[in-house]
């Protein structure tokens, strides 16, 4: 449950942020150039959230005594 929760939340502020970065773009290049910035962005977030979120989520190992 853990893992879902971390994944959700690094997902939406990932999301958040192609968003105003599509935002800037369509402002300079236009809405062809923003489409293509943030579907790149969207689909890069989805795999960059989930490795972090196992990442974070891994079993700590144990300290040698």
């Amino acid at each position: 449950m853990t893992l879902l929760i971390w994944y959700l939340g690094l997902v939406a502020m990932g999301d958040v942020l192609a968003y105003f970065l599509g935002l800037m773009v369509e402002r300079q290049w236009g809405q062809y150039t923003s489409m293509v910035v943030f579907l790149a962005l969207y689909f890069l977030v989805l795999w960059v959230a989930w490795q972090l979120s196992v990442w974070i989520t891994a079993p700590k190992k144990a300290a040698a005594a």
